[in-house]
């Protein structure tokens, strides 16, 4: 986090991190507070959900008033994937947005009776927290977990299902007309949405340089590497700092390893309820053909229930990625930004199962740079996943 500290301005005494409850979105923020609890006043801005999480952080909880996490869980957990289906966008858009205009009048509120910062810093699903800013005049800066998602008027866009660098006129030329695409979508939804949008005091969907009025115009800090991301050019605004990595040290069940076994986790982060069933199936025939490797899968919920175990798979409730992953052989996951800079940073092989969301451009760069192997071909790429797995864990040929 030196990049972060070399970042902030001299005359900052007080800093707010804000983040939903999400682990994928907070456990960044926790470890950039934790960074900066070491030079600057730190207040963590959640909901109820996250007070454990932010207590066991040992920092500073400033807990918005009011029912968020059930709505909330409901809105990016749904029983289905959502992809880039138009009409499941726009129901979770439209969701999003009246959750987070309540979430603006709460944060103001907080902020005009406990004290205001010399500086926020938001996880980019909170767009709203500018405007806040704007109004009390406060520094904002942004948090943005996967650098991939900026909007950018060259290179690979995402959210179209993985795309790989251009190779050919082609290629160039369709992923110029998917550029277009994604942007005509969310200058739609935008319309649509206008008038409950302005409420929040967001009147326009990019600046005039561009950018995207969602993300900070002075700082967002990148919370991932230049060299993982394709080639494009991207914000003045934007600082790679380096993935933010922490998990809460929380009570939970140790994974129970076998001396002498190879052990693979399996995992799909804490969303993807709808999904997750189907991947333990997969993960139950895939050990069948590696009877002699040991099989964890986490549900990525510390309430999902007690550890349960068949034969060489092991179902756990929650799996500490600071105290144990190292321990894997292996890691078969869904694309999370968490997970995978995790793994990276351990050198610890992964094959990818991106099911929703970022997960497909993260695992078209894992792919494009050899640090991880692509599952393209649906749940049952799981259950046929040997040979990738003893080709990256023991070198031996598919």
């Amino acid at each position: 986090m030196e990049r972060l500290l070399a970042l902030i301005p001299p005359d900052v005494t007080r800093i707010d991190l804000l983040a939903p409850p999400f682990a994928g979105h907070l456990h960044p923020v926790l470890a950039m507070g934790r960074a900066l609890s070491t030079h600057y006043q730190v207040r963590i801005i959640s909901t109820e959900g996250a007070r454990t999480r932010i207590e066991a952080a040992e920092l500073t909880a400033l807990l918005l008033p009011g029912d968020y996490d059930s709505p909330l869980t409901a809105v990016v957990n749904p029983r289905y994937a959502v992809k880039s289906n138009p009409l499941r966008l726009y129901r979770q858009f439209k969701r999003v947005v009246g959750l987070l205009k309540n979430f603006a009048d709460e944060l103001a509120g907080v902020w005009l009776q406990q004290g205001k910062p010399d500086l926020a810093i938001a996880d980019f699903t909170l767009p709203v927290v500018g405007e806040v800013c704007r109004r009390l005049v406060i520094p904002w800066w942004t948090s943005m977990p996967s650098p991939c998602v900026i909007d950018t008027p060259d290179g690979v866009p995402a959210y179209c299902g993985g795309l790989l660098p251009p190779v050919n006129t082609l290629q160039r030329f369709t992923q110029t007309l998917h550029r277009h695409k994604v942007r005509g979508f969310k200058r739609l939804l935008f319309r649509l949405f206008r008038q409950t949008i302005r409420q929040t005091g967001i009147y326009e969907l990019y600046r005039q340089d561009g950018s995207e009025n969602a993300y900070s115009p002075d700082c967002i800090l990148a919370l991932g590497e230049a060299w993982f991301e394709f080639p494009r050019s991207w914000p003045v605004a934007v600082r790679f700092i380096g993935p933010a990595l922490y998990t809460p040290p929380l009570t939970t069940t140790a994974p129970p390893f076998v001396a002498g076994k190879r052990h693979v986790l399996v995992t799909l982060g804490t969303h993807l309820d709808w999904h997750k069933e189907a991947v333990v199936q997969a993960v139950h025939q895939l050990a069948q053909t590696l009877p002699d490797w040991m099989f964890h899968f986490t549900d990525g919920d510390m309430a999902a229930g007690s550890v349960t175990g068949q034969k060489n798979v092991v179902r756990l409730p929650w799996v500490d990625y600071d105290c144990w992953l190292a321990h894997y052989d292996a890691v078969i996951h869904h694309g999370g930004a968490g997970i995978l800079w995790h793994c990276l940073q351990r050198e610890i092989p992964s094959l990818v199962y991106p099911v929703d969301y970022d997960q497909f451009d993260h695992a078209a760069r894992l792919h494009h740079c050899g640090k991880g192997i692509w599952l393209r071909g649906g749940v049952q790429s799981i259950a046929g996943a040997k040979a990738a797995l003893q080709r990256v864990v023991e070198g031996k040929e598919a």
